[in-house]
């Protein structure tokens, strides 16, 4: 059997990409600066050396240690940009802090149909629809698949889409010229 497209890789793939910095920058402008990266290594940590993951002085399975209390940063903004190829163990423990008094961000292929997105995201977060394309550390190329950004905190839900970056919203936006004549006949 010849396989094509996302297939090729699947489970081959890298699953420590960093997170590029221009988005990065739209989250901290958008919900504050991220005080804890919850899936990195000492080399694509976007919160300094508050990360767990290979090299952390405090841990690496984040699957297994404390996101806030126990000494760490209980207040601030929590990203996670987890291995795309192991999805629902994060997800679920990101629905645990639904009700968190501040946010924790997961960055995640928009793969709505999927049983963790139904069950753990889609009730316990509100939901970005990132519109414009991500393209990845070291990568030349957007990310081929439509990402979300899930902000479980606050006991939020919901959904919409977002132009996070500045630089290419305006292509978005429609001209005042091109909107229809009102009644939408000619006058």
């Amino acid at each position: 059997m010849i396989r094509t497209g996302a297939s090729l890789a699947r489970h081959r793939s890298k699953q420590d990409i960093g997170t590029p910095r221009n988005f990065l920058d739209a989250i901290e402008r958008r919900f504050g600066r991220i005080v804890w990266d919850l899936a990195a290594n000492a080399e694509n940590s976007v919160a300094d050396e508050h990360y767990y993951g290979p090299g952390s002085k405090y841990g690496e399975n984040a699957l297994i240690l404390p996101w806030s209390g126990s000494g760490r940063r209980t207040h601030g903004t929590l990203f996670l940009n987890p291995p795309f190829g192991m999805i629902e163990p994060w997800a679920l423990r990101c629905s645990e802090y639904r009700d968190r008094a501040g946010w924790l961000l997961l960055l995640v292929p928009a793969a709505v149909g999927s049983n963790w997105f139904q069950q753990h995201v889609a009730p316990n977060a509100f939901v970005f629809e990132l519109v414009d394309r991500l393209t990845f550390v070291g990568s030349t190329q957007p990310y081929p698949k439509d990402l979300v950004l899930a902000c479980f905190g606050f006991g939020v839900n919901g959904r919409e889409p977002w132009h996070w970056d500045l630089s290419k919203r305006k292509a978005y936006e429609r001209k005042a010229s091109a909107a229809p004549a009102a009644g939408g006949g000619k006058t």
